[in-house]
């Protein structure tokens, strides 16, 4: 660990940071979460003393400069998360995906910490003729959500010193099962369906889509805390495992579940497509992805299987944009 010692996680309770807290504080770290608990209050255990949960606003200065301090790293997880959230209210989504940004960086600086990841998004690319989509092409964000992500990007960076180590990190989409649910992504979406309903229905199928195990994902947050300095300081980060049309995903859904699940394609006017390209971070700190789509598939049948996720198709829980039609946060 070396002298990073008290982790914050913004958004912690979420759909990644519900899986990563429990790693971290399995590897001896202290975990601050600051998270507005949209999605409900008990997803993290209780870990004798190594945790503390903060329920507030990212937006909210005077809880950052309080919680801020002694804190030895940040990552940065919380947002307003994907397109059709973000649209719902695209001045709530800038105030917390951008403008709230700014002063967490600079009073992360100002209070010490020594190391900040930031949790970008791989749709910062757009739409990309290449075959490989690298870290040195262009940026071509098609939407609000992934413009503002591109510009956090840049305001982090700006910020970088010897004693503020900084990384961006742009994951594929993540899938599987975790604490905190979320069954509006691709794997987990065709996944629900098929288990509850039977049938799969692919909007297009063609729109290629990188994937990344959640076990994966928060694997490498772990791992960017141990990480030398030098190595990670400024640097760019693509993580991602297996690029596959949503075709392909509903048939290794299809395959996986080894059911009578029938495949129904629709057309659809969502053309972003990309093939995400890793090879960076194995070769720069050697990050190699574990799990696989298939993996992810049978995690969540078993979660099904298992009553750990009642009513499936119509709590707003597992749906970012149901909460947030009902919520509509200030």
């Amino acid at each position: 660990m070396s002298d990073l010692h008290t982790i914050l996680v913004t958004g912690g309770a979420g759909y990644v940071g519900s899986a990563l807290v429990p790693k971290l504080i399995a590897q001896g770290y202290k975990v601050k979460v600051i998270d507005l608990y949209m999605y409900g209050e008990d997803v993290l255990m209780p870990a004798n003393g190594r945790l503390v949960e903060i329920k507030g606003d990212i937006r909210d200065k005077a809880l950052l400069e309080r919680e801020l301090k002694g804190v030895d790293a940040v990552i940065h997880l919380a947002c307003i998360s994907n397109d059709p959230s973000y649209e719902l209210d695209p001045d709530l989504g800038r105030s917390i995906n951008y403008d709230a940004f700014i002063p967490l960086v600079e009073i992360a600086k100002a209070c010490g910490v020594k190391r900040f990841i930031y949790a970008s998004s791989s749709s910062v690319y757009g739409i990309k003729t290449e075959p490989q989509v690298t870290e040195d092409l262009t940026l071509e964000p098609l939407t609000d959500y992934s413009l503002y992500k591109a510009k956090c990007e840049d305001v982090l960076l700006a910020a970088a010193t010897d004693d503020f180590v900084v990384t961006v990190i742009r994951p594929s989409t993540v899938c599987g099962y975790s604490p905190r649910l979320r069954l509006d992504l691709t794997v987990n979406i065709l996944t629900n369906h098929a288990v509850n309903r039977g049938t799969i229905t692919v909007f297009g199928g063609e729109q290629k889509r990188p994937n990344l195990h959640i076990e994966d994902m928060t694997d490498l947050y772990v791992m960017l805390l141990k990480q030398p300095s030098q190595t990670i300081q400024k640097q760019i980060f693509n993580a991602g495992y297996q690029n596959c049309t949503v075709r392909e995903i509903a048939e290794i859904v299809a395959r996986t579940l080894d059911g009578n699940v029938s495949i129904q394609v629709t057309p659809s006017n969502d053309n972003r497509s990309y093939h995400v390209c890793s090879d960076k971070i194995k070769r720069e700190i050697g990050f190699v992805p574990k799990h696989s789509i298939e993996e992810a598939v049978l995690d969540l049948y078993k979660a099904f299987q298992a009553g750990k996720i009642p009513d499936a198709m119509d709590d707003i829980r597992y749906y970012n944009i149901k909460t947030m039609q009902t919520i509509r946060l200030k």
